[in-house]
């Protein structure tokens, strides 16, 4: 359940290989992609996000991938067979540098697709990707909201470091490893609230976010697993009054479940 709109870059499908990877914590893995192809990729910061195509076998059936991944790209995505049909999933960028883009993966075991990729991702390896637009709007408002676990942890930390400085409010960021912290850059007066969960995905964020006091009205983004998202937003406008158009929100993932 989301309500971000997908803004389909005139970049199109995007080739690169892999030219390193780093544990950057004990259940996050960094992979820093490259290539000529990385000079057509419009980045704007914040939580552009993409869908991320890595292939099967044969990287061959990467050439087949649409340029967008609307209706049409989506069916044309399906005809490649099963067995070579590159398998998607939904990153955000994590650093941009201009020849090189960062991708962190939440990696602890061996479950899914995409975290067991980037622990074995080697240089040379060939992916592509569609840059799909961000979720973040920062609408006007009188402060700022950030709700995340562990899978939107990117996408907060690319949001606090390129908010304007003088903005303020809190993020509340809930990981299920609490060595799993980063830096963050971020204004003077947003307030960051790391949490560690003992339970499901949202036990330890929601409580804090309904005991949480701010002032005015927020704009508000809630990002993760599909409990999480889901409940900031319900408990943001059901309990709180907040008008929907001022709460964004997206389930990155769902217990049991990969976002496809």
């Amino acid at each position: 359940m989301s309500n971000i709109a997908v803004t389909h870059s005139e970049s199109g499908l995007v080739r690169a290989e892999v030219v390193r990877r780093e544990r950057v914590t004990p259940n996050m893995v960094r992979v820093t992609l490259g290539g000529a192809d990385l000079r057509r990729f419009d980045y704007r910061g914040f939580d552009q996000w993409f869908r991320l195509a890595l292939p099967v076998g044969s990287d061959a059936e990467l050439s087949r991938m649409p340029q967008k991944f609307g209706v049409g790209g989506y069916l044309s995505y399906l005809r490649i067979p099963k067995g070579r049909r590159p398998v998607v999933r939904n990153y955000t960028v994590r650093d941009f540098r201009g020849d090189e883009l960062d991708i962190d993966f939440v990696a602890h075991g061996t479950e899914g697709v995409a975290g067991p990729w980037a622990t074995r991702a080697g240089a040379g390896d060939p992916v592509a990707f569609i840059d799909q637009g961000c979720g973040w709007l920062g609408k006007a408002a009188d402060s700022n909201l950030i709700v995340a676990d562990e899978s939107g942890l990117p996408a907060a930390l690319g949001i606090l470091r390129d908010m304007p400085r003088d903005a303020a409010g809190h993020a509340i960021i809930e990981l299920f490893d609490e060595r799993d912290r980063q830096e963050v850059d971020a204004p003077d007066g947003m307030r960051i609230h790391w949490l560690t969960r003992a339970g499901a995905p949202g036990s330890a964020a929601l409580p804090a976010l309904r005991e949480l006091a701010f002032t005015g009205v927020p704009y508000a983004f809630a990002v993760g697993e599909q409990a999480l998202a889901a409940g900031a937003r319900r408990h943001l406008v059901k309990e709180r009054g907040i008008p929907k158009e001022l709460v964004t929100f997206s389930g990155y993932w769902r217990m049991g479940r990969a976002a496809g």
